[in-house]
């Protein structure tokens, strides 16, 4: 079902609580372009700790459509709605799906924030983040750390900067 038409977007999908891999599966299905950035995090129970994979951005998956997929999109049972500001779907720019794409190909320890305020934005020029345009911050004192975020969702995702790491600050 994929066109190459200047037309296509990335969007946010809201889905149903708990169904970010159904709806990953019902647009798989249906030939539409998705992504839903996962991470593996280590769940404790009383008799045993294991891995399980579970979404960055709980509720949400990312599909780079044009309208008619959209709306196909629309119709699986899993999801919910398009994310929209005043009434128009809210398109995401491409290259914060490719800053997170990135970021998450890395493995990095990640922690997810609400929205990080303001700080000098930066691009990454060498080591493992090497292209990543992100903000960096202090989140824990004396640590640097680089916040790629997804200004749509107000949610940043957060990632150890190495001190190998070479970065060059953006003038906005």
């Amino acid at each position: 079902m994929q066109d190459n038409s200047p037309n296509r977007n990335w969007y946010a999908l809201y889905t149903k609580p708990k169904h970010e891999f159904k709806a990953k599966s019902q647009l798989h299905s249906v030939s539409i372009e998705y992504y839903l950035p996962t991470i593996f995090v280590t769940k404790q129970w009383s008799d045993r700790k294991k891995k399980i994979e579970e979404p960055v951005f709980k509720g949400y998956i990312f599909i780079n459509a044009n309208e008619k997929e959209r709306l196909i999109a629309l119709q699986q049972s899993a999801v919910i709605q398009t994310i929209c500001f005043n009434g128009k779907p809210s398109v995401i720019p491409g290259w914060e799906i490719d800053n997170l794409k990135k970021m998450l190909s890395a493995k990095p320890e990640i922690f997810i924030s609400d929205k990080i305020e303001t700080g000098a934005k930066v691009k990454i020029v060498n080591g493992p983040f090497n292209g990543v345009i992100g903000v960096v911050t202090e989140y824990k004192k004396g640590e640097n750390y680089l916040a790629v975020s997804v200004d749509l969702l107000q949610r940043s995702v957060l990632v150890r900067l190495p001190k190998e790491s070479i970065i060059k600050i953006i003038k906005s």
